[in-house]
C-alpha cells in the first residue's frame, strides 16, 4: 500500500504503475493541491519507496501552470527505449475550467521533459520567440543533442475537436471534460484515449471515452467517441485491454464510486455490458491497468473519507484481471501477498464468543478437517485462539436452512467490538460493518456503527462458498470463489480475535487456512533487500 505522510494535509490522488526491468514504477497525483506527479518504485507492487518527483505545472502563464491531472505513462512506439507521459493540465487563465492534455519524455522513467507548446496556443496570437526558446531548450537538455525529442511544430497541448465534442464553456455545464489521457498502440496505430463529452443529449448523460488516432509521430486526429454509453456524466479514467483477443474498455463512474469496464470482441464493433460489469465496489477509484510478467494489473486508489476523496486516500494492493469461462472480467488476489506469509496457526481451537447464553444454544464440533458451528436462537460467534493483527483466513462454508452466517475479525471479546463481515449465501452479498462502542454517557452516540462496503457475487450453488479474508495493516480483501468482492481500507480496529459468526444457523467450515502475515512496510531497506 501507498499513502502520504500522515499529518501532512496531503494524500494520494489518481495513480498510473509501469512495470520495467522488474521495476513497478509509481506516478501519482498530490492532491489537494495538484502541483506535481509525484513517482515511487517498488519491487514487489506493495511496499513502495518515493523517488524525485516527475513533473510540475508550469510557469506562470503556460497552459499547465494551475493544476496537473491524472496520467499515463506508456513506451514511445517511435524510439525504443524512450517513454511518453501524457498528462492533464489545467491553466489559470481559464480558471481551471478548461482541460487540456499535454505530453511529457523521458529516456530513464526518472527524468521527464515537457514538449513544448505549439507555435499558436490557446492564449491567442503566437510568439515565435517564445516557442523558439523553448524547442531550442527541449534540444539542449536532450540526453542526445544530435536527436531532438520533439517536432517543434509540436501539436501540444491538445484540446476536444468540436465536431465531435463538447469543446467550448458555453456547453453542457460550462466547462469542458478533456482528461485522464491512455495511450494504445494496437501493434499497426496508436490510439489516445481521454474522458471527454459528446455534444448533445441531457447534459449529466454525455460522458464518452474519446478517441484521437496518432497519424505521425506526437500528432493525434480526432475521431468519433470510442464508446458513449448514454448513462454517465463522465467516464473517467478510461482504460483498453486485450485478453485473448477480446478488447475490454475499463473506466470509473463518478455517481456511484465504482470501478466499471465494457467488451468487445473488435475495435469498430458495439461495445456491451455484462449483466455484472463492476471490477471493484465503491468507494475503489481512477483505476489504472498495466502489465508485467504475469498478466495484466489493476490499480486504484481508495477513499476512506467517503465525504472527501481529497483526503485520507491510500493506493491499495493491485488485483490481477483475468477472465472467466464465460469471457467476464475479473479481479482476483494479487499473488504478491504470498510473500508476507510467516506461519499458519492453528485451526482447531476454537471457542465460543458468548458463555452465559446455555449449552442448547450453541454446538462446536471438530471432525477431521471441518468444523460444525450450529446456533438455535440469536447470535453466536466462534473464535480462533490467536489474536491476529495481519493475516489470511481460507475455508469453505457451508449452509444449512436459512439463517444467516459470516465472519469476525480484529474482536475484542469481552467489548465485542470489531469488525463483522455479513455473508449472505443464498443471495450472494457481502457486508462489512466496523461495529464498536463509544464512551460511556454518549447516549445514542455510543453505538458506533459505521457500514464500510457491499458487494456481490452469484453462483448456481446456493448453499456454499469458497471464501478468502486477507488483512493486511489497514486494507481488507474479500474474495468469494476466487473473485474479489471487497477491496477497502478502514483503520476503526487494529487487532483481535478472528472467528465465525451465526445468527440461527448451522455451518460447516472445512478446508482450513488461517495463516499470519508481516505487516506492510513503507521503506527504503525493503526494497534494498530486494
Amino acid at each position: 500500500m501507498f499513502a502520504e505522510t500522515d499529518g501532512s494535509r496531503k494524500t494520494i490522488g489518481d495513480v498510473d504503475v509501469l512495470f520495467h526491468d522488474g521495476l513497478y514504477h509509481l506516478f501519482h497525483l498530490v492532491l489537494p493541491n495538484h502541483d506535481f506527479i509525484a513517482h515511487a518504485v517498488s519491487t514487489d507492487a506493495l511496499n513502495w519507496r518515493r523517488v524525485n518527483n516527475a513533473l510540475f505545472i508550469g510557469d506562470p502563464g503556460s497552459w499547465d501552470d494551475l493544476m496537473l491531472w491524472t496520467m499515463h505513462v506508456s513506451p514511445d512506439p517511435y524510439h525504443p527505449g524512450r517513454w511518453r507521459m501524457f498528462y492533464t493540465g489545467l491553466s489559470r487563465r481559464d480558471q481551471g475550467n478548461f482541460q487540456r492534455l499535454g505530453m511529457a519524455v523521458s529516456d530513464d522513467l526518472f527524468h521527464w521533459q515537457k514538449a513544448p507548446v505549439r507555435w499558436e496556443d490557446h492564449r491567442g496570437p503566437r510568439d515565435p520567440e517564445r516557442v523558439k526558446r523553448a524547442v531550442q531548450q527541449s534540444r539542449a537538455t536532450s540526453a542526445d543533442a544530435r536527436h531532438a525529442m520533439f517536432d517543434p511544430t509540436s501539436c501540444f497541448p491538445l484540446e476536444p475537436d468540436p465536431k465531435y465534442y463538447e469543446a467550448s464553456l458555453t456547453e453542457g455545464r460550462h466547462w469542458v471534460s478533456f482528461r485522464d489521457p491512455f495511450y494504445h498502440h494496437d501493434g499497426n496505430d496508436g490510439w489516445l484515449m481521454a474522458a471527454g463529452r459528446v455534444k448533445t443529449g441531457p447534459v449529466v448523460r454525455r460522458g464518452c471515452v474519446a478517441l484521437m488516432k496518432e497519424v505521425e509521430p506526437n500528432h493525434f486526429v480526432a475521431h468519433p467517441p470510442l464508446h458513449h454509453p448514454r448513462l454517465y456524466d463522465d467516464i473517467e479514467v478510461p482504460n483498453l485491454i486485450v485478453v485473448d483477443d477480446d478488447h475490454y474498455l475499463i473506466g470509473s463512474i463518478r455517481e456511484d464510486a465504482k470501478i466499471r469496464y465494457w467488451h468487445t470482441d473488435e475495435i469498430g464493433h458495439r461495445w456491451q455490458s455484462y449483466h455484472d460489469n463492476v471490477l471493484l465496489p465503491q468507494g475503489n477509484y481512477a483505476g489504472r491497468v498495466c502489465r508485467d510478467d504475469q498478466g495484466w494489473l489493476l490499480w486504484n486508489f481508495y477513499s476512506m473519507n467517503r465525504e472527501d476523496r481529497t483526503a485520507e486516500n491510500l493506493m491499495l494492493p493491485p488485483k490481477r484481471l483475468v477472465k472467466n469461462e464465460h469471457g467476464l472480467l475479473r479481479a482476483v488476489t494479487f499473488e504478491g501477498i504470498n510473500q508476507y506469509l510467516r506461519e499458519s496457526l492453528d485451526a482447531k481451537c476454537i471457542h465460543s464468543l458468548i458463555d452465559d447464553v446455555g449449552p442448547q444454544m450453541r454446538e462446536c464440533r471438530v471432525e477431521g478437517g471441518h468444523l460444525d458451528l450450529a446456533c438455535e436462537s440469536g447470535f453466536q460467534a466462534f473464535l480462533f485462539d490467536d489474536r491476529l493483527d495481519h493475516f489470511r483466513f481460507q475455508a469453505k462454508l457451508e449452509m444449512q436452512g436459512l439463517g444467516k452466517c459470516g465472519l469476525v475479525f480484529r474482536i475484542d471479546p469481552e467489548t465485542r467490538d470489531g469488525y463483522y463481515l455479513s455473508l449472505d449465501i443464498l443471495k450472494g452479498v457481502a457486508q462489512l460493518r466496523a461495529w464498536g462502542t463509544g464512551e460511556d454517557g454518549s447516549g445514542e452516540q455510543m453505538m458506533q456503527f459505521q457500514p464500510l462496503q457491499s458487494g456481490f457475487w452469484y453462483t448456481e450453488v446456493r448453499n456454499a462458498i469458497a471464501v478468502r479474508l486477507i488483512v493486511f495493516g489497514s486494507y481488507i480483501e474479500v474474495s468469494v470463489n476466487g473473485r474479489v468482492v471487497l477491496s477497502l481500507a478502514d483503520q476503526s480496529f487494529d487487532t483481535g480475535k478472528m472467528g465465525v459468526y451465526l445468527e440461527t444457523a448451522k455451518v460447516r467450515v472445512s478446508e482450513i487456512q488461517l495463516e499470519r502475515l508481516a505487516p506492510p512496510n513503507q521503506t527504503d531497506e525493503h526494497l534494498a533487500s530486494g
